[in-house]
């Protein structure tokens, strides 16, 4: 039922956005980002364009694909934002070129060659921890994967579900790339014997270990520094294989790129807003350079191994084996 619901509210949305999309200063934009970040977003656009009407439209990354492949050209969107790049590679065929636009100096390979997106994020995690919990059961913090099948974590850890959680999806990839496949399906099995609950959200574990119903998650180092600034007894851990991460992009729905206000939004998100967003929401590094400005937020992080990220074939094929 959930699932009927949120499908008809996602229709109610886009016929919205198609109704008032007949306004010649409408701009649409497609994003998967956070709700919170697509606010803001959406505030410091009204004030940049004071004139234009810009409408965001939260879906999940898979959803934006499905969208732009199906409607291209005559999609209600002008922008895609916030979608992983694996994606991205799907619907590239439905961009426009939009390399020109960026006058920012990415990392070296951090940019697809062909050019139809540029790079919006990279977001990357570990373990993070509830301090408190920890040491209110008597707890040491775990450093490995292993660590975590040891039986005092018994109903105190949240993970993703990799099915409906790309956060979750870069954990499993990763330890198929470190173990190989079957080894990793033996982990898990392993440690849903610990598994308190499987998040349908990336960001469902962090929620838990706040609200002190878990002791250990997997989550996304931004989050997990967030919610540390905002005064929770929270702590970031990576295992020494790295941070699993992954990419999204950001781009223009091939055909709109000749409408004036579509380019100055996209120059203006990809120069100016992008550097906003890395200092306020996302410091994963895309620039050389790039420092950040979010108090506690680690430096110099090792990153894991993610060969496959942008295989959707070979995604299809995990998931098709996951049980939880």
């Amino acid at each position: 039922m959930k699932k009927i619901l949120a499908g008809l509210v996602v229709v109610i949305m886009v016929l919205y956005f198609a109704i008032n999309k007949q306004e010649s200063n409408t701009l649409v934009i497609y994003s998967a980002l956070e709700q919170y970040r697509n606010d803001d977003l959406k505030a410091h656009l009204a004030e940049k364009f004071p004139d234009l009407n810009v409408q965001i439209m939260y879906m999940p990354t898979a959803k934006v694909a499905a969208k732009i492949q199906t409607e291209k050209e005559h999609s209600d969107a002008d922008i895609v934002l916030g979608v992983e790049t694996g994606y991205m590679e799907k619907m590239k065929d439905s961009l426009a070129d939009v390399a020109e636009y960026s006058h920012l100096d990415y990392i070296d390979g951090m940019l697809p060659e062909h050019g139809k997106y540029l790079i919006w994020e990279s977001y990357g995690g570990g373990f993070a921890v509830n301090t408190e919990i920890l040491k209110k059961y008597g707890i040491a913090e775990p450093k490995t994967y292993e660590d975590l099948l040891k039986p005092e974590f018994k109903n105190k850890i949240s993970i993703q579900n990799p099915k409906s959680s790309s956060t979750g999806y870069n954990f499993y990839l990763n330890l198929r790339n470190i173990w190989g496949e079957k080894k990793a399906l033996e982990y898990f099995d392993k440690l849903n014997d610990n598994v308190k609950q499987y998040s349908e959200s990336g960001s469902g574990p962090v929620k838990l270990l706040i609200q002190g119903e878990c002791a250990v998650g997997t989550a996304l180092t931004y989050q997990v520094v967030t919610e540390i600034n905002n005064g929770n007894p929270l702590k970031m851990i990576y295992p020494k294989s790295g941070s699993p991460y992954s990419l999204d992009g950001v781009s223009v729905v091939k055909g709109k790129d000749d409408k004036g206000d579509v380019r100055d939004v996209f120059e203006y998100l990809v120069n100016e807003y992008l550097v906003y967003d890395k200092d306020h929401y996302n410091p994963g590094k895309i620039l050389k350079g790039q420092k950040s400005e979010m108090e506690n937020y680690p430096e110099d992080i090792k990153y894991a191994d993610m060969t496959g990220i942008d295989d959707l074939g070979l995604k299809d094929e995990l998931l098709g084996k996951w049980k939880y």
